[in-house]
């Protein structure tokens, strides 16, 4: 079983390149709300509807002082090509070992079509301005879910 996240445990930090192949850490954030998503694989249906609602809902997340960086296990080559199609403005970062993935439970065992596997865990994982979980949500939606977030957080859900 994913030892998963909850509410009141510290982050863990990572460092992971990004789409342009730069380093991210989690401690770049120190002092801000950061909203850290986990998904499976840029540019397929539901990843690419969960990217573009962050995307569009980037402006009202700033403005209520939140950060986004969204997290896959993909190579920084298709994070590239994924950032620039959808016109992401917010980082995506490649945990290609899953290392990161692991360490903020999002990781496990998952069931498609009868067969079980180990893959990436659909996540979202908010943390405080001292580091801290506040929410800690898995096997969420693609469609639908960052308005969920909003309202979860108390913000609006447009």
């Amino acid at each position: 079983m994913t030892n998963r996240l909850k509410p009141g445990d510290t982050a863990p930090e990572f460092s992971l390149p990004d789409a342009n192949g730069n380093t991210v850490s989690l401690s770049d954030y120190a002092g801000q709300k950061v909203i850290v998503y986990f998904y499976p694989k840029a540019m397929t249906p539901g990843c690419t509807t969960q990217a573009c609602d962050f995307r569009d809902r980037m402006e009202r997340f700033s403005a209520d002082g939140y950060t986004v960086i969204g997290i896959s296990p993909d190579a920084v080559k298709s994070l590239d090509k994924f950032t620039e199609k959808e016109n992401l403005n917010f980082p995506v970062l490649a945990d290609e070992d899953h290392k990161v993935a692991e360490a903020y439970g999002a990781w496990g065992e998952k069931k498609n079509y009868g067969k079980v596997f180990e893959g990436l865990i659909r996540s979202t994982i908010v943390i405080d301005e001292e580091g801290k979980v506040t929410e800690a949500q898995y096997n969420v939606k693609a469609k639908g879910h960052v308005d969920k977030l909003r309202r979860d957080l108390g913000l609006e859900a447009a």
